[in-house]
């Protein structure tokens, strides 16, 4: 199992909320190109997230599903991408001094091909995407404003997400 850890600083909420917005998954995840759609009871235990995978052209329509969540301390997912294959994927958060978080991420081929085509290469660039996919998650978790913080009501300042979502009948200026 390939397992990176990364100390961010906000507190496991905080970090914790992004996690729990599926929609952001693609700003982090490194490999995930596009979110197609997500179930809206995201993050409970049996809630699937639908993405789309690898480069255009190749890239590949599949759907993670949770199998564990205990929000703010873990979170754990199997993530397809078949025909290659399936991974189990585990958040732990840890909270620490000053309002920071330990983020541990440990990740495991749990079906299909990429089972069976373990090397160290493979070892390596796997860790590789998800130390990138830790800095990534700090980097959100970090500009977030904590929910104590936000407007009345709680609500995340997030653009829309559908493309119906951004048309107007504005003109363009």
């Amino acid at each position: 199992m390939a397992v990176v850890e990364k100390v961010i600083d906000a507190p496991p909420e905080q970090v914790f909320e992004v996690l729990a917005d599926g929609w952001t998954y693609s700003d982090w995840v490194v490999g995930t190109v596009h979110v197609r759609d997500v179930d809206d009871t995201w993050p409970r235990v049996g809630s699937n997230l639908h993405h789309r995978a690898g480069p255009w052209p190749f890239s590949l329509q599949d759907k993670s599903t949770v199998l564990e969540c205990r929000a703010p301390h873990r979170l754990v997912l199997r993530a397809g991408l078949w025909p290659a294959g399936e991974a189990i994927v585990a958040f732990a958060l840890e909270p620490l001094e000053d309002g920071r978080t330990r983020v541990t991420i440990g990740e495991d081929f749990a079906a299909g091909p990429l089972r069976w085509v373990r090397t160290k290469l493979n070892d390596l660039v796997l860790h590789l995407r998800n130390r990138e996919t830790l800095a990534r998650l700090s980097d959100i978790a970090t500009r977030q404003k904590p929910e104590r913080d936000r407007p009345l009501g709680g609500a995340s300042v997030r653009p829309p997400h559908g493309p119906l979502d951004t048309l107007s009948d504005e003109p363009v200026r």
